[in-house]
C-alpha cells in the first residue's frame, strides 16, 4: 500500500479527523473488551463493534467498513501478539498497544475534548 498525500479543503479536515478519532474510539474499545474477557475471538469482537455502533451515535455515523476495520486491526495486534509468546520473541510479548496520537480524544461531562497530553490538530 502506497503513501499519498493530499491538500484537502478546509472543510474536509475536521471530518476526516473525527473519522480517524472515532475509528481509534472503536479500536480501543474493541482492543479492551478482548483484554478484559479472556477467550473472546473473532465473531465475539464483531459482535462487540455493532453493540458499539448501536449504544455511541457518533461510532454508528462512521460506515460500517471503517468499524469492521478497526476490529480487523485489533485482530491483527492479537495475532501478533500470540505469535511473539509462541516464537519467545524478546520484548515482543506485550499486550496489543491503545493506539495513540495527535488525534485523541476523551469524553468529560461537557463532551469530547482532546486528552490533556495530546496537541490540537
Amino acid at each position: 500500500m502506497g503513501e499519498y498525500k493530499i491538500r484537502p479543503k478546509p472543510q474536509q479536515i475536521s471530518p476526516t479527523n473525527e473519522a480517524i478519532r472515532t475509528s481509534q474510539f472503536a479500536r480501543n474499545k474493541v482492543l479492551r473488551y478482548w483484554m478484559d474477557n479472556r477467550g473472546v475471538g473473532k465473531t465475539e469482537m464483531f459482535i462487540y463493534n455493532t453493540l458499539l455502533r448501536k449504544e455511541f451515535k457518533f461510532v454508528e455515523e462512521l460506515n460500517s467498513h471503517a468499524c469492521q476495520t478497526a476490529v480487523e486491526r485489533v485482530l491483527k495486534a492479537v495475532n501478533r501478539f500470540y505469535d511473539n509468546c509462541k516464537k519467545q520473541i524478546l520484548g515482543k510479548k506485550g499486550y496489543p498497544k491503545f493506539k495513540k496520537n495527535t488525534r485523541s480524544v476523551e469524553y468529560d461531562v461537557s463532551g469530547w475534548k482532546l486528552s490533556e497530553n495530546r496537541k490540537p490538530i
